[in-house]
């Protein structure tokens, strides 16, 4: 069976059978790794597409540049998504470049880790934690 999901990159939808979702399927249109195994940043419209489209985990870290705890976490998203490769998808949304994220997703504080999945949002997390801690979150509620 095929699953879908929307290329990070240029919001291609692309269809990929489960048996390759670890070996590094990529874009028919542009390219672009659709299973990358660090955190991709992305724009509003992307996310949009990829939230509705995608039927893999899609986890979203709501950050800013100005914010601390936001950088201070970065790395250790970065670990998590290297653990989670051909399982999930993950990316960065900087919530100053696009402030109607806030209003859209109800934003209150970041950094706002947000799982989405067959278009719906499963769960969220707001605060810094370690990679430990991302994953076992992310095992929580499936």
């Amino acid at each position: 069976m095929a699953v879908k999901l929307a290329c990070l990159e240029c919001g291609q939808g692309n269809r990929v059978p489960d048996e390759k979702l670890g070996a590094g399927p990529k874009c028919g249109t542009c390219g672009a790794a659709l299973m990358p195994s660090k955190p991709v940043e992305i724009t509003f419209d992307i996310l949009e597409m990829a939230r509705r489209l995608d039927e893999v985990p899609l986890v979203v870290d709501f950050w800013a540049g100005w914010c601390g705890p936001c950088r201070m976490m970065a790395p250790e998203f970065a670990k998590a998504a290297g653990k989670m490769a051909g399982k999930a998808r993950f990316a960065k949304l900087d919530t100053e470049a696009f402030p109607q994220s806030g209003s859209k997703f109800g934003i209150r504080g970041i950094p706002l880790l947000i799982r989405f999945k067959d278009g719906r949002e499963v769960s969220r997390q707001a605060g810094a934690m370690p990679a430990d801690g991302i994953l076992q979150w992310m095992s929580k509620d499936k």
